[in-house]
């Protein structure tokens, strides 16, 4: 029933399993080797609460620190979510809506400076990331819980929130909470800052080229130790196949976004490595409820109660990638909503249409051909599942933009578990503050019920009335069905065998030293 196109670029020599016999160790200063990532595309700025994306959190994670470090290495499967001192030695509740944090002395700005409790409270400020006048309006979905940050001495800070909040360690641990340089942001500006910023982080900025590359220097002054390599340049390579041959001739040394189908091919070759882990991501669609088709929310209900997940993640991924039980996932812990699953149902879906009215009125989905893995793929598959149950859909590939723009009625898009509650995910993505309703896209009175449920969740500190809040937002949000969850995909990477280094369950690329280590010659 389904057609796809495949990827077929190469032949590799047997399969073998990664060994490594040669001892991993700091090289000496005028030994350390370059490491060039192959990338399918670069962000458009660097500043890291202005550039949220899998592609920009990528280059950024090795620029900049938090106070708090979420340990993702801490478990096997790269999702591990303990959290550990960083810039921060120590942190301590004063009450449910007052943390104290202490920072670590004597860490250096990539500008010689020193980090202190003034670079902390700025990077938090209102101008910033709060309030409607918010330079990076995205940073409100972390932060705007914050009622002040305030500057205790040189090295402690106090954070004091709105309402109580049980997050805010993580929330200093994730998204938007990387620490900037005070005084280089005021020298620089906004845009002088997004381009060439200075941080904490175990790389520090020589150059960035959105359609070139990113290159990255080793900052010996960082607080972790010496980084290993002793230059790291993000290079913009679109096309798979430029990707693996620059690999396999020695030009890169890791590169991105390895389809499933191609795993095995990559891997065949003896020097390199395919590894992979199940992301804390998933792909979704968003359904534009201000589209006269879409404003039926049984439309939208059809639509996604037509999608066999399991076939998309067969055909697909060859099974690596999963199902998730909505937009609820194990890592909530004593939040996971036990026995919620997706719906798949082609004949309620024929039957909400027959209710809508709905007669053959055409339905675009639009997707960008490269920017996810098997964003093409599961379109078109997608597209023969809609007509299958009598929905007149048009497949657009387009660019940029345009994916969100005029006569955009469905769109792809994808929704990081940025923290592991239901605030850091759901709530981020589709709640007041979240793009999709800033835009307009979900309207304010279907999404009312959603947003009264999500407001209370933020306040409320009892673990047994956050989670009924919780199922009261997900019953909201398949309810109205603003979008819908299609599965998490897998990430993989192909990487010289010789090198140490492991993924993440997000897109986060650690190439700190306890995590890039190689072989010596």
């Amino acid at each position: 029933m389904y057609s796809i196109k495949r990827r077929h670029f190469m032949q590799g020599a047997a399969v073998t399993p990664f060994i490594l016999n040669a001892p991993f160790a700091f090289a000496a200063d005028g030994e350390r080797p370059d490491f060039t990532v192959a990338v399918a595309a670069l962000p458009a700025t660097l500043e890291p609460a202005r550039e949220l994306s899998n592609v920009g959190t990528r280059v950024t994670y090795s620029i900049f620190d938090t106070l708090i470090r979420r340990d993702f290495l801490g478990s096997p499967d790269g999702g591990g979510s303990e959290l550990k001192p960083h810039l921060a030695t120590s942190w301590e509740r004063k009450s449910p809506s007052e943390l104290i944090v202490t920072l670590r002395q004597g860490v250096k700005f990539h500008n010689g400076d020193e980090l202190t409790a003034e670079d902390v409270a700025y990077t938090f400020r209102d101008g910033r990331l709060r309030g409607e006048k918010a330079q990076i309006p995205g940073g409100k979905a972390y932060f705007s819980i914050l009622s002040d940050v305030k500057a205790v001495d040189k090295y402690t800070v106090r954070f004091t929130t709105r309402v109580p909040d049980v997050l805010l360690e993580q929330r200093l641990a994730s998204w938007c909470a990387w620490i900037v340089s005070k005084r280089a942001y005021e020298e620089m500006g906004f845009e002088g800052y997004s381009r060439a910023p200075v941080a904490t982080g175990p790389y520090k900025v020589v150059s960035h080229n959105q359609s070139d590359a990113t290159v990255l220097e080793a900052f010996d002054d960082y607080f972790l130790g010496k980084p290993t390599a002793k230059r790291v340049t993000f290079r913009a390579v679109p096309e798979l196949a430029a990707r693996v041959a620059g690999l396999v001739s020695g030009e890169f040394d890791l590169i991105t976004n390895i389809p499933p189908d191609q795993e095995a091919v990559v891997g065949a070759y003896q020097d390199i490595d395919v590894r992979s882990v199940v992301l804390a991501n998933s792909h979704v669609l968003v359904f534009d409820t201000r589209d006269p088709v879409l404003a039926d929310k049984r439309v939208r209900q059809a639509l996604a109660s037509a999608i066999d997940r399991q076939k998309l993640v067969d055909t697909l991924w060859l099974g690596s990638a999963k199902v998730p039980a909505s937009h609820n996932y194990p890592e909530y812990g004593q939040m996971y909503v036990e026995g919620r699953k997706l719906p798949y149902d082609p004949e309620r879906s024929k039957a909400l249409l027959k209710e809508a009215g709905y007669n053959g009125q055409k339905i675009t989905y639009r997707t960008q051909a490269g920017y996810y893995t098997n964003a093409l793929e599961a379109a078109q598959i997608l597209i023969e599942m809609w007509k299958a149950v009598g929905i007149n859909a048009e497949l657009q590939v387009v660019e940029g933009a345009a994916l969100r723009g005029p006569g955009s009625q469905v769109f792809n898009w994808s929704n990081s578990t940025r923290l592991p509650d239901p605030l850091g995910a759901l709530w981020v993505a589709w709640g007041p503050a979240g793009e999709i309703q800033t835009a307009g896209i979900w309207e304010a009175a279907s999404a009312k019920a959603f947003d009264d449920a999500g407001r209370a969740l933020e306040a409320e500190i009892d673990p047994a009335k956050r989670k009924e809040l919780f199922v009261k937002m997900l019953d909201q949000w398949e309810e109205e069905a603003p979008g819908t969850i299609l599965y998490q995909p897998s990430e993989a990477y192909a990487i010289k065998r010789s090198i140490s280094w492991r993924p993440t369950t997000f897109y986060f690329m650690d190439l700190r030293p306890d995590n890039l280590r190689f072989a010596q010659s």
